[in-house]
C-alpha cells in the first residue's frame, strides 16, 4: 500500500506519527455506522483544483465509516485512548500552562472540513498522492473527512490562539492489517512566539518539549508488575529507564509539507527505535494562512497517533480491540492509568484467496495516480471493508505476474478472517467470500476480473 505524507508517518500523524508497531506513515504519524454515511457511490468525473480528472470522487465515503458522532474513543472515559490523550494534555498542562493567553485544548472540533483547511493551507501539492480518492474519504469535491488533526491549525490561528492541543478521530482509506483502521485518532500541538530571538531558539524548544513529553509517556508507572519484570522494566516505571534513567530519545531529520527543519522523535524501545512522532518549525507561508506574520512570529508544529502509543504502552496488539464493547476488554482500564492488556481469548483465523485480473494505470498517467483509471488495493480494501466489517483481519497479496503474451497482470489476495470476541461459522465465511466476489465483479469490473 502506497504510503501517505506525515500524515499517524505519511501524513502529519501517519503523517505526523509514526511507524510504531507497523503503522503506516504520513500525518504527523478506521468502520461501524454511528450514524451511516448516505454514501451513494455515485461514479461522476469532477475536475479538481489541481486540473486532474478524477473517478468516484463524490461521496467516495464508505456506508460503514464511523462518522464523527457521540461516540468518540479519544473522550470516552475508561478508554486507553482517552487515558492516553489525557496524559500527553497533562504533560502540556504542567509544562506550559493554560493561564490567560497560554495552552487551549480542542477534543471536538468537526471532522469534516475543505480540502483548503486539510491540504491547499498545509502547503501539501496539488499532485500529492494523499489527496487521491484512493486515500482520501471525500464528501465531495471540496469536502473530506480530515485525514488528520493538522487540518485545524490555521484555523485555531486565525482565531488568535497562539498554542493550542488538537486532538480527534481521522480518516483514511488504507490498508487492513492489525495495525491499520479507517478511523483512528491523533493529537497536534501548535506554539507560536512572538519575536522569537532565532528559528534555532525555537527549534531548540520544541525539541526541549517533546524530549519531556517522551519522558513523561515511556517512563509513566505500569500497573502490571509481572509484565514489567518480564519486559526488563521496574514496576514504576513504564519504558527503558527507571527513576535515575531517562528513556533513550533520538532524532531523525524528515520531510513534511507544513514544516521546515523537520524531525521525527524515536524512542528506544524494548531494544528497538520505535518512531513516536513527527515535528518541525512551521512554514511561513502556513503562518500567513493563520494570519500570523513570519516576519514578527515563529513557531513550532508536531503530531501524532494515540492508537500507535497505546498499543505499545497498553500492550494491545490489535487496533481492532479499541472499538471492542467486549467487558473482557473494557474492563481491564481504568481513567489514568497505564494497564498492560491481558489476552482473553484466541480465536482461529480463516483463509480465504481471491485471484483476479488486474488493469494496471498507465505508465503515462499524472504522479498521483488520477489521469486514468486502474486498479488500486485501497479501493479493494474498502470493498472487503463493506462486506465483511471488522470481521477482517488482514489481507495480503501472495502472488503476482504478469503473462507473458496478454501482459495482463494476475494478482492473488488472501483474506484473513477472524473475530476478536467469538469463532467464526463456516457459513458465515463462505457467505462473506462469496458477497465479496459479486461485489468485485459488479463494483471493480473497469479494472479487475476474477480468475
Amino acid at each position: 500500500m502506497a504510503s501517505r505524507p506525515w500524515v499517524c508517518a505519511g501524513r502529519w500523524a501517519g503523517r505526523w506519527a509514526g511507524r510504531i508497531g507497523g503503522c503506516e506513515r504520513w500525518s504527523w504519524c478506521r468502520f461501524r455506522s454511528d450514524p451511516i454515511v448516505a454514501a451513494a457511490r455515485r461514479t461522476s468525473r469532477l475536475t479538481m483544483q489541481a486540473g486532474a480528472t478524477l473517478s468516484n470522487v463524490t461521496e467516495n465515503v464508505m456506508q460503514r465509516v464511523r462518522m464523527p458522532s457521540g461516540d468518540k474513543l479519544h473522550v470516552r472515559p475508561h478508554h486507553p485512548l482517552c487515558t492516553l490523550r489525557r496524559l500527553i494534555e497533562e504533560y502540556f498542562e504542567q509544562s506550559i500552562g493554560r493561564e490567560s493567553g497560554g495552552l487551549q485544548l480542542f477534543t471536538d472540533m468537526p471532522a469534516v472540513v475543505s480540502t483548503t483547511a486539510c491540504f491547499d493551507e498545509l502547503l501539501v501539492a496539488r499532485d500529492h498522492p494523499s489527496r487521491r480518492p484512493t486515500d482520501t474519504y471525500y464528501v465531495d469535491e471540496s469536502t473530506v473527512l480530515r485525514a488528520h488533526t493538522t487540518a485545524h491549525d490555521t484555523e485555531l490561528l486565525r482565531r488568535g490562539l497562539r498554542c493550542f492541543l488538537v486532538s480527534g478521530d481521522v480518516y483514511r482509506r488504507d490498508a487492513i492489517d492489525r495495525k491499520h483502521y479507517p478511523v483512528f485518532h491523533q493529537v497536534d500541538g501548535v506554539r507560536v512566539f512572538e519575536n522569537a530571538p532565532s528559528e534555532d531558539w525555537v527549534l531548540d524548544d520544541l525539541k526541549r518539549t517533546l524530549f519531556g513529553l517522551a519522558q513523561h509517556l515511556f517512563r509513566y508507572p505500569v500497573q502490571d508488575a509481572a509484565v514489567a519484570a518480564a519486559d526488563g522494566r521496574v514496576a514504576a516505571t513504564d519504558g527503558t529507564a527507571t527513576d535515575d534513567n531517562e528513556v533513550p530519545v533520538r532524532w531523525v531529520d524528515a520531510e513534511f509539507p507544513f514544516t521546515r527543519r523537520s524531525l521525527e522523535l524515536e524512542v528506544l524501545w524494548q531494544g528497538e527505535w520505535l518512531e513516536v512522532l513527527g515535528c518541525g518549525v512551521l512554514q511561513p507561508d502556513v503562518l500567513r494562512a493563520g494570519n500570523v506574520d513570519p516576519k514578527r512570529a515563529s513557531g513550532w508544529a508536531f503530531g501524532l497517533g494515540l492508537e500507535r502509543l497505546a498499543m505499545v504502552l497498553f500492550g494491545i496488539p490489535d487496533i481492532r480491540l479499541f472499538w471492542s464493547s467486549d467487558r473482557r476488554f473494557t474492563s481491564q482500564f481504568r481513567d489514568g492509568a497505564i494497564t498492560r492488556f491481558r489476552p482473553f481469548s484466541k480465536y482461529p483465523p480463516v483463509y480465504k484467496d481471491i485471484s483476479m485480473w488486474v488493469k494496471d494505470a498507465p505508465a503515462d498517467a499524472d504522479s498521483n495516480g488520477t489521469a486514468a483509471v486502474g486498479f488500486h488495493e485501497n479501493d479493494l480494501c474498502e470493498l472487503v471493508r463493506s462486506v465483511a466489517g471488522d470481521l477482517v483481519e488482514d489481507i495480503t497479496c501472495t502472488d503476482s505476474f504478469v503473462h507473458p503474451k496478454t501482459k495482463r497482470r494476475s494478482n492473488c489476495y488472501r483474506i484473513t478472517f477472524r473475530s476478536t470476541e467469538r469463532s467464526l461459522t463456516d457459513e458465515e465465511i463462505n457467505d462473506m467470500q462469496f458477497r465479496i466476489r459479486d461485489q468485485i465483479a459488479h463494483s471493480m469490473s473497469r479494472v479487475a476480473e476474477l480468475r
